[in-house]
C-alpha cells in the first residue's frame, strides 16, 4: 500500500495529436480540466465512473488556425455560471469558449505574436502575455490596457489576489509587478528566461526560470528563497490548495513535488519535455508533454491506476532513451560505471539517479523511496565518445550514434539516429522531412552530426556550392545567368504604354545586383558562398527605368480626356516633354526649370482615373537632385508628402497606390527627401502598410522597397522607434505577400534593420522574426530569396 505523500499515475489520456501546451482546472464539473495543445484543439475532460479512473472528453474547443499555447479558466458570473475558458495562440489571437459549444463566443486581438500565457482576475479582466512583449489587460471583449516594459517575450503572466496587482515574466529575465498599468518593481535575479509564475497570496509569488531555479519573492521584491532540483529549462508551476506545497515541471522529463521546501518526490516521464502542469482540486496533478500525451498523478490508493497499469508505465519508462546533455547524467565514460550490483545499495533521497554499465550499455535508475528499489528509467545514448563503437538501438535497428536534436526555441528534443557510413547531409535531409521541419534547419543539423561524430570519415559530401536536397548549383553570387523580369505592372498589353514598366536589364559583367541583375556588386571569390552581398544596405533602391516615348504620348492622350480648365496647352506639353527628357537622363547639363516644375505639380491634380502618366513623370522627376530639393524642402515638403499620401487610399486606384510608393522610395534619392520621409515615417509607414492587403504584386514590390529604404537609411541611427516600425511593417507584409522579389526586399530590409544593432536583433526575436521567415529558407528561385533568409537567420543570433 503507498504511503499517501507520494504520488502514483491514476491515467493517461492520449487525445491530442502533438504536444500539450497548456492545462488549467476547470469550475465545471466537478474535477474537470482544459488541455491545449500543437494540435490547433483545446479539450475538456471530465472524470468517468470506469474502473480504469480516467477522464472523458466532453468538448473539443476549436477556433484557433495555428499552435494553441496556454489556456486559462474565467470565474463564473450571472451570464455564464459555469466559467468561461481563454485559450491563447501562434496566431495571435485569444480565443474565449463556453462549456456549452465547441466554437469561441469571441476572439481577442491585438497582440502582434504568439499568445504564450493567460490569468484570470476578479470581475473578468484578464491578462495575456506574448511573444511581441507586452502584456495586455482585457475586460470582456475589449483591450483596456496595454503594458509595455519588457524587451523580450513575456512568457509568463498571472493575476495577484488584490485587485489591480499584476505579474508578467519575461525572456528578458525580469520580473515585472504591475499596478493599474504602471509598472511599478522589477524583480531581478534570475539568471535566464523566466518561464513560469505562480501565486502564494496576496504577497508571495514562485518563479521558474530555464536556469533550471525556482525562486520564492515578496511582492515587496525580496527573493526569500531559492530552490534547486531540475536539471533543464523549468516550463510550468502549479501551487497546491494548502497554499504552500507546489508542483514544477521541465525539460528534464521530470514532475517534480515540492513541499516545506523540500524536492519531496521525482516523477520522471518517458517523454523529453514536460511543458505544463495543473492542480486538481482533490490534490491530483494533471502534467501534460511532448508525446501529447496527458498525465494525472494521484496519493489516493482509491485512485490509483491498476497494477497492470503502472507495470505498463514503468516499463515505458524504463524503454526511454536519455541524452546526457539534456539532463544531470553528465560526461559518460563506460570503463567508471559500476554494475548493477551497484543496485543492491539503497538510494539516500527519493528520485536519485544512478548510472549502470551494463555490458557495453549504460542504463539509469532512480530511487524509489515509497517502493525502496531502483527503477530503470531509461537508457542512456549519444553521451560520449567512450560510446562511439557501441551499436545503439533505436526503433529496433542499430546506429552508431542515436543523438537528440532541439530545433526549436522550446520545442520537444527529437532522435537522430546515425550510421558512420550514412551521409550527415542527407541524413539531416530525411530527418528534417521526417518531422515536417523547415529546410533552414539542413546546415545546422547536418554540422551538428559532424561534430558529434569526432572526426571519423564520413560518407561523401555534397559539392561545394551544391544544394544538399537537389545535388544542383545553389545561389552564388555572380552565377546568376538567367533573370525573371522585375518592376512590370500588372496593367499589361504589347506595344501600348504601362505606368513604371521597365525594360528588361542587360546583365552586367561580375557579381550581380541581387535588385537590378547589374554590376554593382563585386566579390574577390564569387565560390565564396557565405559572402553577404545583400545587407546591411546603405542606400537606397531606386524604380528609375522608363519608356519616355510612351509616357509621353499617353499624357497627350489623356490630356484630351482632363476638365477642361485643367487640360495643358501645347506649350506647357512642351514644357513637360522637356523635364521628362531632362530627367530621364540624370548625367545631362540641362537643369529642370521652376516653370517645368510648377507645371508637373499642377498637373498631378488631374482626376484620379487619368492622372498616372503624370505621377509616372513625377517618380522620375523625383530622383533630380533640383526637383527633389524644390518638392521635398521645408516649404513644399509636408503638402507634397500629403498629397502622395491621399493618392494610397485603401479604396483607390491601384496604379496610382504603385506609383504613390515608388514615387516615396525615389524621394530617398536626395537629401531633403530623406529628410522629409524621415521626418514622415510614421504617417508614410502607417497608410503604406494598409496596401499590403490590395492584391497586386507590384504594389507589394514597391511597398517592401519603401521599407528597405527606411532600413536604409535608419542603419546605424540609434533610433529603436523607427526601427520598430521598420519590424512590424515588414512583419505584417510578410504575412501576405506571394511575389518572392517584394519578399527578397523584406528580407533585406529585415536583415539591414538587425544588422550592427544588438537591441534590433533582440527586437526582432522577440517578435518572433525567425518563426515568421523560415520557410523561405527552401525557396529554390530565385536562390537569392533562400540565400538572404539564412544570412537573416544567422544575423539574429
Amino acid at each position: 500500500m503507498a504511503s499517501p505523500s507520494m504520488y502514483k499515475l491514476r491515467c493517461s489520456i492520449p487525445g491530442h495529436e502533438m504536444d500539450v501546451r497548456g492545462l488549467a482546472a476547470a469550475v465545471f464539473p466537478a474535477g474537470a480540466f482544459v488541455s491545449v495543445s500543437r494540435d490547433r484543439t483545446g479539450r475538456v475532460w471530465v472524470p468517468d465512473s470506469s474502473p480504469n479512473r480516467g477522464f472523458t472528453e466532453m468538448h473539443c474547443l476549436n477556433g484557433h488556425t495555428n499552435f494553441v499555447s496556454c489556456v486559462c479558466i474565467i470565474a463564473p458570473n450571472d451570464t455564464y455560471p459555469r466559467g468561461l475558458i481563454a485559450t491563447g495562440g501562434n496566431d495571435h489571437m485569444i480565443c474565449v469558449f463556453s462549456l456549452d459549444r465547441p466554437d469561441p463566443l469571441f476572439t481577442l486581438k491585438g497582440h502582434k505574436n504568439t499568445v504564450c500565457a493567460l490569468s484570470a482576475g476578479r470581475f473578468g479582466t484578464l491578462l495575456s502575455g506574448s511573444w511581441d512583449t507586452t502584456a495586455k489587460v482585457w475586460l470582456n471583449d475589449k483591450c483596456m490596457m496595454t503594458l509595455q516594459g519588457h524587451t523580450a517575450a513575456v512568457w509568463a503572466a498571472v493575476i495577484l489576489p488584490e485587485q489591480g496587482l499584476m505579474l508578467t515574466g519575461s525572456a528578458d529575465k525580469s520580473i515585472k509587478l504591475w499596478k493599474a498599468g504602471r509598472c511599478e518593481k522589477t524583480f531581478l535575479g534570475h539568471e535566464d528566461c523566466v518561464r513560469a509564475l505562480a501565486v502564494l497570496s496576496d504577497v508571495e509569488f514562485f518563479s521558474g526560470s530555464n536556469d533550471a531555479s525556482i525562486r520564492r519573492w515578496m511582492v515587496t521584491g525580496e527573493c526569500v528563497q531559492v530552490y534547486y532540483g531540475h536539471t533543464n529549462y523549468i516550463y510550468s508551476l502549479a501551487v497546491f490548495p494548502n497554499g504552500q506545497d507546489f508542483v514544477s515541471t521541465g525539460e528534464d522529463r521530470t514532475l517534480r513535488i515540492w513541499r516545506r521546501g523540500e524536492c519531496a518526490q521525482t516523477i520522471r516521464l518517458p517523454t523529453q519535455s514536460v511543458w505544463c502542469c495543473c492542480v486538481l482540486p482533490n490534490g491530483d496533478i494533471v502534467v501534460g508533454a511532448s508525446d501529447g500525451i496527458i498525465r494525472v498523478f494521484t496519493e489516493s490508493d482509491e485512485r490509483m491506476a491498476s497494477a497492470e497499469d503502472l507495470q505498463a508505465f514503468e516499463e515505458e519508462l524504463s524503454r526511454a532513451t536519455i541524452d546526457p546533455k539534456t539532463g544531470d547524467l553528465g560526461d559518460i565514460k563506460i570503463e567508471d560505471l559500476p554494475g548493477k550490483e551497484h543496485l543492491n545499495e539503497p538510494g539516500s533521497r527519493d528520485g536519485q539517479t544512478r548510472l549502470i554499465k551494463d555490458g557495453s550499455k549504460v542504463e539509469a535508475y532512480q530511487w524509489s523511496v515509497n517502493d525502496g528499489r531502483w527503477m530503470k528509467i531509461g537508457d542512456v545514448v549519444g553521451g560520449s565518445s567512450q560510446q562511439s563503437s557501441s551499436r545503439v538501438m533505436y526503433e529496433g535497428k542499430e546506429y552508431d550514434f542515436v543523438f537528440t536534436i532541439d530545433v526549436n526555441e522550446g520545442g520537444p528534443s527529437l532522435k537522430l539516429p546515425y550510421n558512420m557510413t550514412d551521409d550527415p547531409w542527407l541524413v539531416a535531409h530525411n530527418f528534417l522531412q521526417r518531422n515536417d521541419l523547415s529546410p533552414m534547419f539542413l546546415d545546422q543539423v547536418a554540422n551538428f552530426i559532424i561534430e558529434n561524430t569526432k572526426g571519423h570519415t564520413l560518407g561523401a559530401a555534397q559539392p561545394s556550392g551544391s544544394d544538399p536536397f537537389t545535388g544542383s548549383g545553389r545561389y552564388i553570387p555572380g552565377t546568376s545567368n538567367s533573370r525573371a523580369g522585375f518592376g512590370s505592372d500588372p496593367f499589361t498589353g504589347s506595344g501600348r504604354y504601362i505606368p513604371g514598366t521597365d525594360p528588361s536589364p542587360v546583365p552586367s559583367a561580375g557579381v550581380a545586383d541581387p535588385f537590378t541583375g547589374g554590376g554593382a556588386y563585386s566579390s574577390a571569390s564569387l565560390q565564396q558562398s557565405v559572402t553577404n552581398i545583400y545587407f546591411p544596405k546603405k542606400d537606397a533602391v531606386m524604380f528609375e527605368q522608363a519608356n519616355a516615348t510612351q509616357i509621353l504620348a499617353k499624357l497627350k492622350e489623356l490630356n484630351v480626356s482632363a476638365p477642361q480648365d485643367q487640360q495643358l496647352p501645347e506649350d506647357k506639353l512642351c514644357e513637360l516633354e522637356a523635364l521628362l527628357l531632362t530627367i530621364c537622363d540624370l548625367r545631362s547639363n540641362q537643369k529642370p526649370t521652376a516653370e517645368q516644375i510648377d507645371i508637373l505639380w499642377k498637373t498631378t491634380r488631374w482626376p484620379e482615373e487619368i492622372v498616372f502618366p503624370v505621377l509616372d513623370i513625377l517618380r522620375l522627376a523625383v530622383r533630380h537632385p533640383v526637383v527633389n530639393e524644390r518638392l521635398c524642402g521645408e516649404t513644399e515638403g509636408v503638402q507634397f508628402c500629403n498629397h502622395i499620401l491621399s493618392l494610397m487610399e485603401p479604396q483607390g486606384r491601384p496604379a496610382n497606390q504603385m506609383l504613390a510608393l515608388r514615387i516615396l522610395c525615389n524621394c530617398f534619392a536626395g537629401p531633403q527627401g530623406r529628410q522629409l520621409l524621415m521626418a514622415q515615417r510614421e504617417a508614410v509607414m502607417s497608410r503604406a502598410v494598409e496596401l499590403r492587403a490590395v492584391c497586386n504584386k507590384n504594389i507589394h514590390v514597391a511597398l517592401a522597397t519603401l521599407v528597405l529604404n527606411y532600413a536604409a537609411s535608419l542603419h546605424n541611427l540609434p533610433d529603436l522607434e523607427g526601427k520598430a516600425q521598420c519590424l512590424s511593417v515588414a512583419s505584417a507584409a510578410l504575412e501576405v505577400v506571394q511575389d518572392k522579389e517584394a519578399v527578397f526586399r523584406l528580407l533585406v530590409a529585415l536583415g539591414t534593420t538587425v544588422s550592427d544593432d544588438t537591441t534590433a536583433r533582440d527586437l526582432a526575436q522577440s517578435l518572433g522574426v525567425e518563426s515568421q521567415i523560415t520557410k523561405y529558407c527552401s525557396v529554390s528561385d530565385p536562390a537569392k530569396v533562400s540565400e538572404c533568409c539564412r544570412l537573416v537567420i544567422n544575423a539574429l543570433h
